[in-house]
């Protein structure tokens, strides 16, 4: 592999030379400075300040030159203007398509400038993390919080490309009046929804959007799910096309996410209930949803690492699993054993293959269509948590047949017993392995952890994510290899086991791993005890509470559409992020029973702050995981969407052994008992969230 340093030398277009970063001269400051501060002959402060000079040196130097392209490119862009005006008047469509193909040359130019911003920005990000690698992070946090949101920063320039975005307007308004060279097409500004349909136009929006973070509703609810880093870091290297693409496939995907969810939450309502009737405690609840949980952290490692070979075979095993404890744990009443009630869920959780679902769409989804199954990933998931509980409402009656029981306790196990066997019986006759997995199951070829492939040439570059490129991620763990001793090939070899994924996490991960375990952990207190703490205080039906937690869930999407479509484009991911962990601590203080007298309104309206910033919160921090995590962790087996279903996972276990455990207490001490740690993690969060705050882009 190739280290950044010399790629930068590589790629850079010779004419525009002098004016790239002078990496190699920055990194070698670097360790002079190290050896400097060591030996005791220069201050820790002096270096800051004389580093800092020098890199505003080199962005000024890069912005002026980036200022004097794009007048360049706008006088061309005025000149054309004017030749269409008189075209237009002649109506030559011989002429008027010429002049169609020189506004695309000038499309060329501006995507030559896209890339050589995208080189320098990923030097100006790679030098920040080796100065802070050699001093401690101290020098990121001292930079940007001076220079990012200074009036006369120039490093704004590199950040917000707004010089850039009005060429590619009037690039776009130009060739979209050109298309019909009578001048009757809508104009983009009139008809914002209208797109054009240029290839240039296409890949240079592609690229402005990657280099500005740009957050659409798509792209929010696929980084909710984990699923865009791949697609971030493969940018448009796609080997899946459409003939190989099999949208059956995906649909069984998004169906095995929508049912695993509604088998998790549909005994939500009731399993306090069965709980009793089995001779144990409501409390014991927490161990009857938990257990799924605690399945769940180890068939997610095993899925990801089957998902290595086969699609189909790890699809079908979860299928069986589910069925055989979904029939468990609807026996479990007549047989009047908690054992197999426990043992039911717990081969529920064994058959979790969400794992699998996220593995297949970020390897085996075209790239045109992978934000859309992301987004439907998330959309499954929310659907089924809405509907689970809403299913359960529906089950309240009583029958016997051949002397097995159906009631409200036993019927959400029947029920998703039938859904599993319809739902393999369909996957058997519909699923369709890839393409990659099938001739690497035929033949002894090179394996590959995904269907990309990379070629290198200018629109790929282009359309990684700013100041994340592949190569800049694939090397930052390696320390660009030419001053290091580690070999090459293992520094960029995805992590082989749980201790060396953990070891790749830096502190800002570890972060967002904790601000993930801790919205995790609130939520499933929230959730798992509704039922025993509204029947306890407000003697709520069955009906009633799997009505409010529908509610609950329903209100996922629209949330997602608010903060996607709008809330995104007015803050940045970072200040979003303070803001919801404030507002889901203050949910949970509000959920605190401080009186004698607790009331529905005070339960329903901090539930719903809580749980509602808990969405908003889970999906950015998914989008700042995606951006602070080493590149290593998204391949492979350990990666960082298991590391972050194993959190998450963990926090459920967590937050269900609480509630059983403070049921020892009394159910009368359960709410306090179960919210006081969830408050304390928060605290612990925001605490967190600000001593890495200066790191999150």
């Amino acid at each position: 592999m190739v280290n950044f340093g010399k790629s930068l030398m590589a790629d850079q277009l010779e004419e525009w030379k002098e004016y790239y970063i002078n990496y190699k001269m920055m990194k070698k400051k670097v360790k002079q400075y190290v050896q400097q501060t060591q030996n005791g002959g220069r201050d820790r402060e002096q270096v800051l300040k004389e580093f800092s000079r020098m890199l505003d040196d080199q962005i000024e130097k890069i912005v002026l030159f980036l200022l004097q392209q794009q007048g360049h490119l706008a006088s061309r862009i005025e000149k054309l203007g004017e030749e269409r005006a008189v075209l237009m008047e002649q109506s030559d469509s011989f002429q008027i398509s010429g002049l169609r193909e020189a506004y695309r040359e000038v499309g060329l130019d501006l995507m030559k400038l896209l890339r050589f911003v995208d080189m320098n920005a990923t030097g100006i990000r790679k030098i920040l993390k080796k100065f802070d690698k050699r001093f401690g992070y101290k020098f990121t946090d001292y930079y940007v919080s001076t220079r990012a949101n200074h009036p006369c920063s120039q490093l704004q320039q590199i950040f917000k490309q707004v010089g850039i975005v009005a060429v590619v307007g009037a690039l776009s308004r130009n060739l979209a009046f050109l298309q019909d060279h009578q001048g009757s097409f809508p104009s983009i500004y009139d008809h914002p929804s209208i797109t054009l349909k240029d290839p240039i136009i296409e890949q240079i929006n592609h690229s402005v959007q990657k280099l500005t973070h740009a957050t659409n509703l798509l792209q929010f609810i696929g980084q909710h799910a984990l699923i865009i880093p791949e697609d971030m870091q493969s940018g448009s290297e796609d080997l899946v096309d459409d003939q190989s693409y099999h949208f059956m496939s995906l649909l069984l995907n998004l169906a095995n996410t929508f049912l695993y969810m509604v088998n998790t939450y549909i005994i939500v309502p009731t399993a306090d209930d069965y709980s009793v009737s089995l001779g144990a405690a409501a409390t014991v609840c927490g161990v009857i949803i938990g257990s799924m949980a605690v399945a769940q952290v180890f068939s997610s490692v095993y899925f990801s690492a089957w998902s290595n070979r086969s699609y189909f075979r790890p699809l079908v095993f979860s299928s069986i699993m589910l069925f055989l404890g979904n029939l468990l744990y609807a026996l479990a009443y007549d047989v009047n054993s908690l054992a197999v009630l426990i043992v039911g869920r717990l081969l529920c959780g064994l058959g979790s293959a969400r794992a699998v679902n996220r593995r297949y769409i970020s390897d085996c989804v075209p790239l045109k269509t992978r934000l859309q199954a992301s987004a439907g990933f998330v959309s499954a998931s929310a659907l089924g948590m809405a509907c689970g509980p809403a299913l359960a409402g529906l089950l309240q009656t009583k029958f016997k047949i051949y002397g097995l029981t159906f009631d409200q306790n036993t019927l959400p196990g029947w029920i998703m017993c039938l859904a599993w066997i319809i739902y393999l019986f369909w996957l058997w006759i519909s699923f369709q392995e890839p393409d990659h997995i099938v001739r690497e199951n035929s033949v002894d070829t090179p394996s590959s952890d995904s269907c990309h492939q990379r070629n290198g040439n200018l629109e790929d570059g282009l359309s990684q994510p700013f100041l994340i490129d592949a190569k800049e991620r694939l090397d930052e763990n390696g320390d660009d290899n030419d001053d290091n001793e580690e070999d090459p090939e293992d520094s960029h070899k995805p992590a082989t086991s749980l201790a060396a994924a953990y070891r790749l996490l830096t502190p800002s991960v570890k972060v967002q791993l904790l601000i993930y375990f801790m919205l995790k952990f609130a939520m499933e207190i929230l959730l798992s005890e509704s039922s025993v703490v509204t029947t306890f205080y407000f003697n709520w039906s069955t009906s009633t509470v799997a009505m409010f937690l529908a509610v609950l869930g329903l209100t996922v999407l629209p949330v997602n559409v608010i903060v996607g479509s709008y809330v995104t484009n007015l803050f940045q991911d970072r200040q979003i992020l303070v803001a919801s962990e404030i507002m889901v601590l203050i949910g949970i203080a509000m959920s605190f029973r401080f009186t004698s007298h607790y009331s529905v309104p005070q339960y329903v309206s901090s539930a719903l702050i809580t749980f509602v910033f808990a969405e908003v919160l889970e999906g950015v921090n998914l989008s700042l995981l995606s951006r602070v995590m080493s590149s290593r962790l998204s391949r492979g087996t350990y990666n960082g969407g298991l590391l972050s279903t194993e959190a998450g996972t963990l926090a459920r276990v967590a937050a269900d052994m609480t509630i059983t455990a403070a049921g020892y207490l009394g159910q009368n001490s359960l709410l306090n008992a179960t919210l006081l740690p969830s408050f304390v993690i928060c605290v612990a969060s925001i605490f967190a969230t600000f001593c890495t705050y200066n790191s999150l882009y």
